[in-house]
């Protein structure tokens, strides 16, 4: 017998239990189980008043800023409106299914109030309880780093000898001096010149063609359970092999064992690095920084390639045909792939009069700015 759907008039009472909704396997169960908070009462007990309005219990702030993050959510006044539609989130948070959620503000106001150091003491107290929970094991980690993109507009970058106001100049060229002395200026000639009006910690920096106001955060992952065990900030012009031993060094305090083996890309691969982690014996997968470097002897004149303009192909010095493939607008060129036949896997530079140098992977450009095969 088909059922009929019944109009919702609502019950007068229920019988409801949250703990029943939220299934055994629920990510947030898991964390829950691990993650202990209680900690933060001690820890931020001289930044709150004896008197007046009591405070959002500082665990539950601290709850609804992992899952704005866990779950990616837009903004935190967003994040307060879905709470109370999300019976996993309401369980979470300690939350019962009738009980009012707080302002979106409490979440600024307590990133204000609590200050970067005593975020920098929750993270290292919450890895320290992965590591008793045994996700962390601590002797082999992952390195890396990563351009974020600083909140502030091109438009409010300025160089210093265009501004006029005496005030804000002399704070601008304190900041300029602090960034200088973290190593800016060896790397940059525009960030020793240029600073943003808005954002002065934040650099230039270049990525694919695109300059943007960037941060980097260096991270490290341990090999376990892919937990990060360690986070800097810096500014974007930093290069990241400079902080490996910091990385380390933050990453050992952190989970308090020494680190036998680092896995990180060709930018760590200098000769500087290897020294540093040979005289500690710690184990390198790190490819050498000047083996990704194309070298003047591997380039091939233009005569090395013979073009077919009846189907437009191009063979390369292998004798393999390179077949179109596409056309950049944009860039006003045509794009052909290799078909990685060189004798010793030899890297080919094609180009026509060419402007400038640059690498776009294993293809081969032909346009008006340059031509190019890997």
């Amino acid at each position: 017998m088909i059922g009929v759907e019944s109009p919702n008039n609502g019950k007068l009472f229920y019988n409801f239990n949250l703990e029943k909704k939220v299934r055994k396997n629920h990510p947030l169960r898991k964390l829950k189980e691990i993650l202990n908070l209680d900690f933060m009462y001690d820890l931020l007990k001289d930044k709150y008043g004896y008197n007046g309005n009591v405070s959002v219990p500082p665990p539950v702030i601290m709850k609804m800023m992992i899952l704005l993050f866990l779950y990616n959510v837009r903004s935190e006044r967003e994040m307060m409106e879905t709470i109370p539609e999300r019976l996993d989130w309401l369980w979470f948070l300690g939350y019962d299914i009738d009980e009012e959620v707080p302002n979106h503000s409490v979440l600024s106001k307590a990133r204000k109030r609590w200050g970067e150091d005593i975020f920098k003491e929750l993270f290292n107290r919450v890895v320290k309880q992965a590591v008793e929970a045994g996700l962390v094991d601590g002797e082999k980690i992952f390195v890396d780093a990563s351009l974020v993109e600083a909140d502030a507009s091109k438009n409010s970058v300025k160089k210093l000898d265009d501004i006029k106001l005496n005030e804000q100049y002399r704070e601008l060229v304190k900041r300029l001096d602090e960034r200088t002395e973290d190593g800016i200026g060896e790397y940059s000639k525009i960030n020793r010149e240029h600073i943003s009006s808005t954002d002065p910690d934040a650099t230039i920096t270049n990525q694919n063609g695109v300059r943007d106001l960037s941060y980097k955060v260096h991270r490290s992952v341990d090999d376990r359970k892919e937990i990060i065990t360690s986070c800097s900030v810096t500014t974007g012009a930093v290069n990241e092999a400079h902080v490996l031993e910091k990385t380390i060094a933050d990453h050992e305090d952190a989970v308090e064992t020494n680190v036998k083996t680092v896995v990180a890309d060709s930018k760590y691969g200098t000769n500087e690095n290897y020294s540093a982690l040979k005289e500690n014996g710690i184990k390198t997968h790190i490819k050498d920084l000047g083996a990704t470097r194309v070298h003047q002897g591997d380039v091939f004149g233009k005569d090395r390639f013979a073009y077919v303009a009846e189907r437009d192909v191009y063979i390369c010095p292998a004798g393999k045909e390179l077949q179109r493939r596409s056309w950049n607008r944009k860039r006003q060129w045509t794009k052909y792939p290799n078909m990685r036949t060189w004798k010793a896997k030899q890297r080919a530079w094609l180009y026509s009069m060419a402007i400038d140098w640059d690498f776009y992977g294993e293809t081969l450009f032909f346009g008006s700015r340059r031509l190019l095969s890997l």
